[in-house]
This record gives C-alpha cells, structure tokens and sequence, in this order.
C-alpha cells in the first residue's frame, strides 16, 4: 500500500474518482494536476469528524478560522502555475492544512511553505510525514513578508487573499516568474495570475473567487 493510500477504503475511493471527473467537467486538462488531485489523501487534511466529506468539491473548516481550499481551486491554481513550464523552487505563502502543499510538491523541485499559525503548520509538517513528501521546507512566519532569505523563487502561491498584489512577494520573483493568488476583499476577490518583467509586473483576472483573507505584513 502506498502511501497515498493510507487509511482509504473503496468508498473513498469511488468518491475520489468523482471528484476527478467532476474537476474534468470543471475544466481542469492538466492531466499531471489531476493525478496529483487522485492520489493525495485529502481525508488526512482534514478533521476525522469531516473526513466522510473530504472528497466533496467544497471548502471545509480546519479550525484558526480557517479553511481547506475546494479541491476545483487547488487545481486550478496549480495548473496556473504549471502552464509556462516546469518550475524548480516554489513558494507558498499560507500553508493552512497542508494540502494545497501536498498537491504541487511532487510536481516541483522543492516547495518553501510558511504559516502564521504554528499549531497548523505543526499539523501539516506531521501530515507531509505521514505520505512521505521531503521537498518541502517549512516555516513559521508572517506569510505576507515572504522568504527573502531563499529568494528568487521561480514561482508563487498565495492561500489567503490580500487587498493588492503584494510588491514584496513580487520582488523574490525571478524576472518572468509568476505568482497565483486571490485578490480583493471578500465579495470581490478575483483569482490572478501575476508575472514579473523587466519592469516591474503584469497580471491577468483567471476567475472570480472567495478567500480568507490574507493577515500580516503585506507591502
């Protein structure tokens, strides 16, 4: 047994294949997303009281006031990323449970993960140990800062939503780098895909969506 199959019984497993087919009707082609989507244990992201729902196309609770993404924007953000080409050094701002994590480390080199509430990032450093994914280095700090200390990152995934595109994530981008996140507050917050130049950046609206917001530093 594998370690993504830890714990999963055919019914989880029938559900598992639902979702994949429900995220293929959704639109999501990258067929590397979505057998990251099929094999990473989304019930172990979870509470064990929510673990019945864990393959359901839905956001759920993970307590701190925050949430485990709907599996359709996990997708869909790691497909963002993946679309200009392989990429070798990540950075996540936000790691909440872990599975957003979870899903684009195999598909990357190494990910640099920070969260601002200890007891989550413990709980996904567990997690992350118990499926056996080691590329990714964690840290517990204020997500909007960064980690200008492993910089220049070739790309970067914000889980919470600023008010802006923040300019000190954009800087420990490498020129033509990108960066998914949501932006805005909460009735309008949009998903965008933000790349850098020469010049500073640009940026492109994916689609609209609704986040936690983003807490801390952010410039």
């Amino acid at each position: 047994m594998t370690p993504g199959h830890i714990g999963i019984g055919m019914t989880s497993a029938r559900t598992r294949e639902r979702l994949i087919r429900r995220l293929r009707d959704e639109g999501i082609r990258d067929r590397r997303v979505l057998e990251r989507m099929r094999e990473t244990p989304r019930h172990l992201f979870v509470d064990e009281a929510l673990a019945s729902r864990a393959y359901e196309d839905t956001a759920l609770p993970i307590g701190n006031g925050q949430t485990i993404s709907q599996p359709y924007i996990v997708a869909r953000m790691t497909a963002a990323l993946l679309e200009a080409g392989p990429l070798q050094s990540v950075l996540e701002v936000g790691t909440g449970s872990g599975y957003q994590t979870a899903v684009l480390a195999p598909l990357v080199r190494r990910v640099y993960t920070v969260e601002r509430v200890k007891v989550l990032l413990d709980q996904a450093r567990r997690r992350f140990q118990t499926i056996g994914i080691r590329n990714i280095v964690t840290k517990h700090t204020d997500g909007g800062l960064g980690l200008p200390e492993y910089a220049p990152f070739d790309a970067i995934i914000v889980t919470a939503a600023p008010a802006g595109i923040p300019l000190a994530l954009v800087e420990q981008l490498e020129p033509g780098g990108r960066m998914v996140l949501p932006i805005g507050e909460r009735e309008e917050q949009a998903l965008v895909r933000v790349t850098r130049t020469a010049d500073g950046h640009e940026h492109e609206i994916l689609e609209r969506v609704s986040f936690v917001p983003l807490l801390g530093g952010v410039c």
